[in-house]
């Protein structure tokens, strides 16, 4: 069996040769920047909550009992902190090269962007962001956390809320068109920090064709056989070793 030490060997002279790499990421990358996942062992199902954890992040509570939600929300948001990791330094200093083309995410932390990756596709939206749900103006995540009760728009009087997906809405489908062609288009293809248990996470990597297809991540996916280079570890001590 190789060890772990010759995986991270293969996978850093498959950077080293690659031209147009792809990262796709999910919660594991920002796990370690002490936000948490849903599903980890300090995840949100893992805490205790008046409903269930997946309802204060649907648009029906939001629907039904606006109240409930932002105050959900803002006592969520007030205590949001996070700062880039090594992952997310690494992807924008391989951006700045010019061999990582995108980065697509499931989180939506906005931690990429601030560690200075520009080609950013936040599957999931971003929740450093607010919109009116009526007029689509935009505001800062302080039009949420700053205020009381339902926070509505100075033009419309319409909800504002995240720019985030909640339960029961659709991902943009233009968003997944467009990280598809990326993915197609790469001649390396870096999954991490994902257990790839969803749509449209398994959908997308199913349209790399290329090789090295890259899977890090602590548990498996169902992906794994598929993979070149499969690495059970977290990211971060991954991308520390390259």
């Amino acid at each position: 069996m190789e060890t772990k030490e010759a995986k991270i060997e293969a996978l850093r002279n498959a950077v080293a040769q690659a031209e147009n790499i792809v990262f796709f990421g999910g919660a594991g990358v920002s796990t370690e920047s002490g936000l948490p996942d849903f599903r980890g062992e300090n995840g949100l199902y893992r805490q205790q909550y008046d409903l269930p954890p997946e309802t204060y992040f649907s648009i029906r509570l939001l629907k039904n009992d606006p109240e409930e939600f932002f105050r959900f929300q803002r006592e969520r948001l007030r205590s949001f902190q996070g700062t880039p990791n090594i992952t997310h330094k690494t992807l924008a200093e391989w951006e700045k090269q010019g061999k990582l083309r995108a980065v697509i995410t499931q989180n939506i932390d906005g931690l990429h962007q601030a560690a200075g990756s520009k080609n950013v596709l936040e599957l999931h939206g971003n929740l450093r962001q607010c919109r009116c749900m009526i007029c689509r103006k935009r505001y800062s995540l302080s039009a949420v956390t700053e205020t009381e009760g339902v926070p509505r728009c100075k033009i419309c009087h319409g909800i504002i809320k995240p720019d985030t997906v909640l339960y029961g809405e659709r991902v943009n489908k233009r968003l997944i068109d467009k990280a598809a062609r990326y993915i197609r288009a790469a001649d390396m293809l870096i999954v991490g920090g994902t257990s790839l248990a969803v749509n449209p996470a398994v959908s997308l990597v199913h349209e790399f064709k290329g090789k090295p297809l890259v899977i890090i991540n602590l548990g498996t996916t169902p992906l794994d056989d598929r993979a070149d280079i499969r690495i059970y570890d977290q990211i971060g001590s991954v991308f520390a070793a390259l």
